[in-house]
């Protein structure tokens, strides 16, 4: 919250100001010099409201920036009426007529303030739906356009008479406030914490207008205002008030941001009531034309000029307020259509996600299988390894023998460490860091793979830079990021020609350990899409897209990055980085390169 000095210091100017302009008013003798002093000063506190309220203006919330900048133009709009009557009595040296066309600027000026206050930027939102937000705020101005036009100007245009028309002028002048007011009370009772502080003053600075504006006018119908004068002292007070609600929100704006947050778990039935009611009212603004048509025809004793202006201004606004609600209405159906397909769209990636749920248990069993299965093969692998080393060892054997033997012991070996990896991949456990040699994961991935190729033109090649620093991450998952690409890679090339190289290269690059898989294939149609959940160019029943989708978020929780692109001499690469550890694994003599075939000695 704001400090106490801080409040104390906005007091005494509040209060500074206002006793100059009491003053001056009291001291001053009613002419031009006082005159000119009371225009000046009128035309200088709307701008510093200005200045207080669009301090909060900068903040990375859309929604409260629109409405500190809505009720910043309210009092532009002031302002510029005051240059107005300013015009008229600094410059020209005459009171402004008795009927002027631009009294409607200073009844324009609460519209703005009225679209603010729909906005409740108490409601923290992820986004603004700033196309209606406009259309609302074009709406409401139109509406109110033609109701000064219906009420007031009858009596400029059609049947000039100052009685009729300072009254209307007050009449309508004064709901306005007053709707405004009431809104901002409705404010003040639902919010909590700093924003019923800030919708506090506003509102106390908006009442405290409202009296004054009433005030001034009806002095100035019963002919005893003259600017500078003591009916001034509120309006200059309520200006004031409201650029100190803006330096006092100013100065809340952590808390601001505390009770905002606490305010949006009202959720996703605040905003379909908000639509609703846009709507509503949209719809009652045309509807209401009619209604002041049938008043004009029916009920009122005007004059035949009164009544053929009003009916002419309800034609006249027809045209823009039908426009603008066809707008609206058109973009609220294009809105549904796209959540529809977004809604069709999710229905069948649900069904998809069904599917592959029932797959993926089906996998599980499977899993199982293979895994009890791997631990038997273990046992005979155990015994063929003992056997061999025996035979092996064996001096009384021939050497043809003895090397055969050796052979066997290495496929057996080979065999086991197969059978090692596949009960690491299939085997469920936590996550847990450590630190990895990638060239050790990339191999297990490939030998893992390398059991299932059966076309004699895929290969695999790898190039494992010798120098290459350690990864702290999980084995399992990277090894699971690894052999998805490689298995993506070997179907896109055995589908496009029947085979292909795959190359695969680690390397460092700075502070990362990069693999780069590069293959022979036909390339990535979309290449911006193929970690999206649920892409897939493959057949239906044989790809379910979200394999790729899965590695993006191992790679992200490992604090990676993954990329795809097409390379220049076609296939497609796929680069993975990793941050590397400064401590370095062991090297080896030299770089390895590797080439896996189809058909295994």
């Amino acid at each position: 919250m704001a400090s106490s000095r801080t409040y104390a210091w906005i007091a005494g100017a509040f209060i500074l100001v206002l006793g100059i302009y009491a003053v001056a008013s009291l001291t001053l003798p009613a002419g031009q010099s006082l005159t000119t002093f009371g225009n000046i000063a009128q035309c200088l506190v709307p701008l510093l409201a200005n200045a207080g309220l669009l301090l909060n203006a900068g903040t990375p919330h859309w929604r409260r920036n629109v409405f500190w900048m809505l009720a910043a133009l309210s009092c532009t709009l002031w302002m510029i009426g005051q240059f107005q009557w300013t015009y008229y009595e600094v410059y020209l040296h005459q009171p402004l007529p008795d009927m002027y066309p631009g009294d409607i600027i200073f009844f324009l000026c609460g519209i703005p303030l009225m679209a603010a206050l729909a906005l409740r930027p108490h409601l923290k939102r992820s986004e603004i739906r700033l196309r209606f937000g406009y259309i609302d705020f074009a709406l409401l101005l139109a509406w109110w356009i033609f109701l000064y036009a219906f009420v007031v100007l009858p009596w400029m245009y059609a049947e000039p008479s100052l009685g009729p028309y300072n009254f209307t002028f007050d009449l309508i002048n004064t709901i306005q406030s007053m709707v405004i007011v009431v809104g901002l009370g409705a404010l003040w009772l639902r919010s909590r914490g700093a924003w019923r502080n800030v919708y506090a003053n506003l509102f106390g600075s908006q009442s405290l207008h409202m009296l004054s504006s009433l005030m001034i006018n009806v002095a100035i119908d019963l002919k005893v205002y003259h600017t500078g004068s003591l009916y001034d002292l509120p309006l200059v007070a309520s200006f004031l008030w409201f650029g100190a609600a803006g330096l006092i929100a100013y100065k809340n704006a952590t808390a601001l941001d505390d009770s905002s947050e606490s305010a949006s778990a009202e959720g996703s039935d605040r905003k379909k009531g908000e639509s609703i009611v846009a709507s509503r009212l949209a719809m009652a603004a045309v509807v209401s034309l009619p209604v002041f048509a049938v008043y004009t025809i029916r009920f009122a004793h005007d004059s035949p000029a009164v009544r053929e202006f009003r009916l002419m201004s309800i034609l006249l606004a027809a045209v823009p307020l039908g426009f603008l609600v066809f707008v609206r209405q058109h973009l609220a159906d294009r809105d549904r259509s796209r959540l529809l397909a977004r809604a069709e769209q999710s229905v069948e990636n649900l069904q998809r996600l069904q599917a592959q749920l029932v797959q993926t248990e089906k996998l599980v069993s499977l899993g199982q299988l293979a895994a009890g299965a791997a631990h038997e093969i273990n046992n005979p692998l155990t015994a063929i390894l003992g056997y061999s080393d025996l035979l092996a060892d064996d001096a009384s054997l021939p050497e043809k023998a003895r090397a055969i033997s050796v052979k066997i012991r290495d496929q057996a070996r080979r065999t086991k460490t197969l059978v090692g990896n596949l009960l690491s991949f299939a085997r469920q456990v936590p996550a847990e860091r450590t630190l990895l040699d990638l060239n050790t994961v990339v191999t297990n991935a490939v030998q893992l793979r390398a059991l299932d190729l059966r076309n004699s033109g895929t290969k695999i090649e790898l190039k494992l830079e010798s120098v290459l620093p350690g990864v702290r991450g999980d084995g399992n998952q990277l090894m699971q990021v690894f052999f998805n690409i490689v298995n993506n890679a070997v179907d896109a090339m055995e589908s496009h020609n029947g085979g292909g190289t795959l190359t695969i290269k680690t390397m460092r690059d700075r502070a990362n350990v990069a693999i780069l898989f590069s293959d022979t294939g036909p390339g990535l149609k979309e290449p911006h899409r193929v970690f999206d959940p649920f892409y897939t160019t493959k057949p239906i029943g044989k790809g379910t897209g979200l394999g790729l989708s899965i590695c993006f978020g191992i790679v992200q929780e490992h604090a990676g990055k993954i990329l795809c692109y097409n390379s220049q001499t076609g296939g497609a690469v796929f680069r993975v980085d990793l941050p590397a550890v400064l401590a370095a694994l062991p090297t080896r003599d030299s770089q390895a390169v590797t080439t896996v075939a189809v058909k295994n000695p």
